[in-house]
């Protein structure tokens, strides 16, 4: 149940990031209305394009403040704060989207986009913490998934149309809560564990966005968590999102947007568990398909829930507003700059992620670790291990202070 609540912040993300996709004729239109009553003369073609390009990407630069400003609100009001304080954003987003028309401004629709990416930014960060931290460590996998879930049904209905428990102070009184929780009166293991992450917590302090970078212990995890990120959103997804209804139009599909409907369709269902031939549009429809479902196995969930996996309680607020600023700073750069891409390289455009996703598939094989039933001691011993030599001029000792917050370097 807790869980379920949570995502709906999830949901809201994956809808607006869907939602501007398949009217994109309609919004055009708007546009071009607006712009022709202000000027007597229709809107620029050029102009047009740098429009539509700005309303989709702006919801990306939304979410680079939003994701940067999570460890704020985290710190300071906690998980669960942070997550409903954080609505009122969404309401404000929908007014300014909601009476663009009637005050017949486009800018009211890309401000409204904006804030709304703000809400996502937000949203990207506390819903994954909030989820890693409730869950216990053999769900730790399955639960983290449905941040993504909620992020792909979200799309879906735009297109038809470690534990919050553990605090600096164990306290038995948290008992009620945790078999609330987990739905049953055998949570003694889960208070044993939490109580030794509890005293682990008490010698830990926070550590911020700068240290990251500079701690030996941290740089190998930070680098891991920034590929996985930049992985999902140079793998082309969200061009496929973001203008599948012209991608499909212009391999020949009589009816696109049923298509982009599809293309949803497949993106949740594989979450939970051309010009010449007329049949070379169905191919192209059928490769879209596969990118998505395969997407949804593995570089759509995980980089969302790895990096809560990666790092323990102190620098974990600061590493996942690094990673979700990667995220979206790159899915800024595919929003605004595809357009513009697929003019020069055509149907080509999409062998540039192609070469992308080959060498992240590298970078995963070799450097991204088993999390899977593993403790966040267990993981970072594995990062000292795959060091190797890199870290000899740092002593055992001196690395596992640094892990527990005393960073020796500053």
């Amino acid at each position: 149940m807790a869980v379920g609540t949570a995502v709906i912040g999830s949901l809201q993300f994956g809808y607006n990031t869907g939602v501007i996709n398949a009217p994109q004729s309609i919004i055009e239109s708007f546009y071009n209305e607006t712009w022709t009553s202000r000027f007597s003369e229709p809107i620029p073609q050029t102009t047009l394009t740098a429009l539509w390009s700005l309303s989709v990407a702006i919801f990306s630069v939304g979410g680079m403040f939003g994701s940067f400003s999570v460890g704020l609100f985290v710190n300071r009001f906690g998980r669960r704060n942070s997550m409903l304080m954080s609505n009122v954003l969404a309401f404000i987003a929908a007014a300014f989207m909601g009476f663009s028309k009637l005050a017949a401004s486009w800018e009211m629709l890309i401000i409204g986009r904006f804030i709304v990416g703000l809400y996502s930014g937000l949203s990207t960060g506390f819903v994954p913490m909030y989820v890693e931290e409730i869950s216990p460590t053999s769900l730790r996998g399955a639960l983290g998934t449905l941040h993504q879930l909620g992020v792909v049904i979200g799309i879906l209905m735009a297109q038809s149309e470690k534990r919050r428990c553990v605090t600096a102070s164990f306290d038995v009184t948290r008992l009620p809560v945790l078999v609330k929780l987990r739905g049953t009166d055998e949570v003694n293991e889960d208070m044993q564990e939490m109580k030794e992450e509890s005293q682990k917590m008490m010698r830990e302090t926070k550590v911020t966005i700068l240290e990251l970078f500079r701690s030996p212990a941290y740089q190998q995890p930070i680098f891991v968590a920034i590929m996985m990120q930049l992985s999902q959103q140079l793998s082309g997804i969200n061009a496929v999102f973001y203008y599948s209804t012209g991608i499909f139009e212009k391999a020949g599909v009589s009816q696109p947007v049923y298509a982009t409907i599809g293309a949803g369709a497949v993106n949740t269902a594989f979450t939970v568990v051309s010009d010449q031939l007329r049949w070379m549009s169905y191919v192209s429809i059928v490769a879209v398909f596969s990118f998505v479902a395969f997407f949804e196995i593995g570089p759509g969930p995980i980089p969302w829930f790895i990096v809560a996996e990666l790092f323990s309680q102190g620098p974990r607020p600061a590493a996942i507003a690094v990673a979700g600023f990667s995220n979206w700073s790159a899915n800024f750069l595919v929003g605004m700059g595809f357009p513009y891409v697929e003019q020069l390289c055509g149907p080509y455009v999409f062998v540039i992620f192609t070469v992308l996703l080959l060498g992240f598939f590298v970078f995963t094989y070799f450097k991204v670790p088993e999390t899977r039933g593993r403790t966040f001691d267990e993981i970072a011993a594995g990062f000292r291990q795959s060091a190797g030599r890199g870290s000899d001029k740092y002593s055992a000792a001196e690395e596992f202070n640094t892990l527990r917050g005393e960073n020796l370097d500053l």
